[in-house]
């Protein structure tokens, strides 16, 4: 049960998230609950959509956020953004089944990634408070400055979406996944 009210459609969300929501439909073909939700405040949708827009233009590979949005959602024990990053994973940004699990335990098959997972990991286990030895790996396996900052703040976004989501309850409308017992 949600405890913050999803509108059940643009039209029933604030006039002013409205036109946020309309860009959100065209760009997706829908617009899944999680921005609903959010835009029951025009402010944290506008901040979030812009923030989430600027980091799409960043220096990460597509499959490398992908991969850092279900490490995040695992450790946080979000199934909203799991199933929602599992969907996304596997149909936009390509990765296998394998992958998919690998990056929700913090790893993957892919070197330079497993680095940028290990260090997304490490900054949400820690809150941020990574060693100097942490952020020397990362480099090392090819992550420069801007890359590295990209990383830390993709962990912030999705831990913000992973603090929304359960705090509100939203309805998971993508196929289900859940998070592991700790």
């Amino acid at each position: 049960m949600t405890r913050i009210a999803t509108p059940a459609s643009i039209a029933t969300s604030p006039v002013t998230s409205q036109p946020l929501l309309e860009a959100v439909n065209k760009q997706l073909g829908s617009v899944p609950n999680l921005f609903r939700v959010v835009g029951n405040s025009p402010a944290a949708l506008e901040g979030y959509l812009g923030l989430n827009g600027a980091l799409g233009k960043g220096k990460l590979e597509a499959k490398t956020r992908e991969r850092i949005a279900l490490a995040v959602a695992e450790l946080n024990g979000c199934d909203y953004c799991l199933s929602a990053h599992a969907y996304l994973g596997k149909n936009l940004a390509k990765l296998d089944d394998a992958e998919i699990a690998a990056s929700r335990e913090g790893g993957s098959s892919d070197p330079k990634a497993a680095a940028a997972l290990r260090f997304a990991s490490k900054v949400v286990i820690s809150r941020g408070h990574v060693s100097d030895a942490d952020v020397q790996a990362v480099k090392a396996a090819g992550y420069d400055d801007a890359q590295v900052i990209e990383i830390v703040v993709h962990v912030a976004l999705n831990t913000l979406t992973n603090y929304v989501n359960e705090v509100a309850k939203t309805e998971i409308d993508f196929p289900v996944v859940n998070h592991r017992a700790k």
